[in-house]
């Protein structure tokens, strides 16, 4: 169900004086959202759905396909000691599995920290991977909603504080693999302060884990966050980005990438782009200025700004320097115009939701979306089904989960 209507608004700088209301569903009048008035109107109008208004724990990660081919996204997200999956035509959660201990040898949360989408198995549909202590995969079964159990088994229980899991093919073989970072350090697992990749088994069903491939030995310390692929010095090879915050981990507070090597084994070369970025989280190699090389995209999530490295320099450039502790990341076409745009959120229950209009070459203009809502995980949907891209909001410490959806002017 909608429960508001949000009007966009630039950044501060451009703003006159005036009203901007917000609407809520049975109450019968509006109340004041923001006291200014754009010059410059958003091209897209968002609107907000809740999926869970109110969970018992935060809600870190959410993602979508759809299950029963009724072109309505499905979302699964965990919380309250579970992972549950959500009927795109009613939103009821279903139960799909339950966090509890001796599934492998740590014991889980109440929630992942982090997720992905896989066919695993190879059989057609998309299975959920999730951090919560251990990596793990659920598997989907022919009967997604039949309220029975999704099999879980473990992709790798040794590497700990995987704060993010992506898929992608890294060795370029046409599969899905998986990266997963390991930022605890030497006393809790002996892959302290690395990143790894993980192919899938040739038997998934029976492997008792996932081979592992180290590729970042020791060399990612602080709070490594969430990684990138993509092919940065034009070799054909895939590369890894990553980036860390600093307090309460020493050594943090960076953006590098990690460059393939040709033999494809071994620690791979860490090229570091920038030093002193406090708070230094998301990280997306995307060719932002439309020049045909890769450039990087990144958040300062545990801290302010968002900005971007021209490749194939990776000269920094700020895109905003004020936005509050930007813990997400979506790089997207989200106007219909053919370039990149960005969208992000911040970490806290006063966060700010904000996308960013790019005019082709690396210049962008920034419309708030929504305010007092904080998020973990935002991910660039078509939850519709019309053609254009939604964001789906896994809300972290507001506890809810949401999606924007767009609506071109």
């Amino acid at each position: 169900m909608s429960r508001k209507i949000t009007f966009c608004i630039p950044n501060f700088a451009t703003f006159g004086l005036g009203l901007i209301l917000l609407w809520q569903p049975g109450f019968g009048e509006a109340r004041t959202l923001f006291a200014q008035q754009p010059k410059v109107q958003s091209p897209i109008k968002w609107t907000e759905h809740q999926i869970v208004e109110q969970a018992k724990t935060a809600i870190n990660s959410a993602v979508a396909a759809d299950y029963d081919g009724d072109k309505k996204m499905d979302v699964i997200a965990s919380y309250a000691n579970g992972v549950y999956l959500h009927r795109g035509s009613d939103r009821r959660a279903i139960e799909i599995h339950r966090n509890v201990a001796g599934l492998s040898r740590n014991k889980p949360r109440p929630a992942c920290i982090h997720s992905c989408l896989i066919d695993v198995d190879g059989d057609g549909d998309q299975d959920l991977v999730g951090s919560n202590q251990t990596l793990f995969w659920l598997e989907c079964p022919d009967k997604p909603f039949s309220g029975k159990p999704w099999t879980y088994r473990t992709v790798d229980d040794e590497i700990l504080g995987s704060h993010c899991v992506l898929a992608g093919d890294v060795n370029r073989d046409g599969k899905m693999d998986l990266i997963a970072n390991s930022f605890r350090d030497a006393t809790a697992t002996k892959f302290p302060e690395s990143i790894a990749w993980f192919e899938v088994p040739q038997d998934p069903r029976n492997a008792k884990q996932w081979t592992r491939h180290v590729f970042a030995d020791r060399d990612a310390p602080g709070g490594s966050h969430y990684m990138g692929l993509g092919d940065l010095n034009g070799d054909g090879r895939a590369d890894i980005t990553c980036g860390a915050k600093g307090d309460p981990f020493e050594g943090g507070n960076w953006f590098a990438w990690w460059e393939h090597p040709e033999s494809g084994v071994g620690p791979w070369k860490k090229h570091v782009l920038a030093t002193q970025q406090l708070g230094a989280t998301n990280i997306d190699p995307v060719d932002i200025n439309g020049d045909k090389h890769l450039d990087i995209v990144a958040t300062r999530g545990h801290g302010k700004g968002i900005l971007w490295f021209e490749g194939p320099g990776f000269k920094l450039h700020e895109i905003d320097a004020e936005i509050e502790r930007p813990h997400t990341l979506v790089v997207a076409d989200l106007d219909g115009d053919g370039d990149i745009d960005l969208a992000t959120c911040g970490s806290l229950v006063n966060g700010t939701a904000a996308w960013y209009q790019n005019n082709g070459k690396g210049s962008f203009q920034r419309f708030d979306i929504d305010s007092g809502q904080g998020s973990y995980d935002l991910r660039a949907v078509d939850m519709d089904g019309d053609g254009d891209l939604d964001l789906l909001n896994a809300g972290h410490g507001n506890k809810n989960l949401i999606w924007y959806e767009n609506s071109l002017k």
